[in-house]
């Protein structure tokens, strides 16, 4: 892998498929990891008990938890966005909105993406894993835009290539990545903004 550039937040957007793929990645960051990392799932608004934050944590060093509006950013978190909630960065702040849905999604990549876009520009890593929409592609164009980077699963092995697909077919990507190559690649750009 080519020169990494420094970061300070890590914002992933996944859909179908993000279930498994999501594991892969969390699994394979240390505790010491210095950025935070902030999740959009596609999901239904139900109650499952912090179910899926439970599934996340399972073998994760870094502590997951489902996003209140108003949390503050911190390294060593991984934060989840709740059903039914966009989920938005400001300034080091975490905030929810129930605006209109966004490709049919609430919480919506784009929202995400295009607001860690505003906050940190060149220092976001967007990373966009399976999923079956077109969400994601305003808000990794919109973080392309600002300078920041982005990694795209490649479509070969997701288990559902429509989502990555569609954001390499819209944009020049910074890497297109085996699932179990993107942690690595998150490390070094790690090493690289320490």
């Amino acid at each position: 892998m080519a020169t990494a550039r420094p970061f300070q937040v890590v914002v992933i957007g996944t859909s179908l498929g993000g279930l498994t793929a999501l594991p892969v990645i969390l699994r394979a960051l240390p505790h010491d990891f210095r950025s935070p990392v902030v999740i959009v799932q596609h999901r239904v608004n139900f109650n499952d008990d912090n179910g899926l934050v439970s599934a996340l944590q399972r073998g994760c060093l870094l502590e997951v938890r489902e996003v209140e509006d108003k949390d503050t950013l911190a390294a060593g978190r991984v934060y989840l966005a709740p059903a039914d909630y966009h989920l938005l960065i400001d300034d080091g702040h975490l905030t929810l909105s129930t605006e209109a849905r966004v490709m049919h999604a609430r919480p919506s990549i784009d929202v995400l993406f295009e607001s860690a876009a505003e906050t940190y520009g060149q220092r976001v890593i967007a990373v966009v894993l399976t999923g079956a929409s077109r969400d994601g592609v305003v808000g990794a164009q919109k973080v392309k835009e600002r300078g920041g980077a982005v990694i795209v699963q490649d479509p070969a092995g997701a288990e559902c290539k429509v989502m990555p697909a569609a954001v390499i077919a819209s944009m020049k990507v910074d890497r297109v990545l085996p699932l179990v190559q993107i942690p690595q690649y998150l490390l070094l750009c790690a090493v690289a903004s320490a």
